[in-house]
């Protein structure tokens, strides 16, 4: 057994999940309106996104190259690709909610009446929405890739 397998595979799970729980948690708090607390606490949720994200990143790239599987194994599966495929779009697309995120909290931090946009929340909500449908695709290529299925 190698314990390098193991270890990578544990880590980028829990990332995975972690950063499933941050979309989530996203989701719930865009849900109505926004205070100034709520806003801060997104942009913090938001900072653990990106953090997280990047993690995944380093983790899985250690994974192909230190792997049982073998860089091949990657390299050459179609849902290998597939799920990179979905991952970088839910990436892409965080990045209006994350702008999105710092602007309103810069104006609410200088207007303490500021009311996030109706419309600008309703695009957000969209976008967050399309990254969580988007993100349940990355089990399932992982699931097929680790059953052998694109190689």
């Amino acid at each position: 057994m190698d314990t390098t397998d193991l270890v990578l595979a544990i880590f980028h799970h829990l990332l995975v999940f972690s950063l499933a729980g941050i979309i989530g948690a996203e989701f719930v708090l865009i849900r109505s309106d926004l205070s100034a607390a709520t806003l801060k606490r997104l942009v913090g949720i938001d900072r653990h996104y990106g953090i997280i994200a990047m993690l995944i990143i380093v983790v899985g790239i250690g994974r192909v190259i230190y792997g049982l599987k073998g860089w091949e194994f990657y390299v050459y599966n179609w849902m290998f690709w597939a799920k990179m495929a979905a991952f970088a779009i839910v990436g892409l697309l965080s990045i209006i909610p994350t702008v999105r995120f710092l602007s309103w909290s810069r104006q609410a931090s200088a207007s303490p009446g500021f009311q996030v946009p109706a419309a600008e929340l309703a695009s957000v909500r969209t976008y967050v929405r399309t990254e969580a449908f988007i993100f349940l695709l990355i089990p399932v290529f992982a699931a097929a890739m680790a059953r052998g299925y694109g190689y």
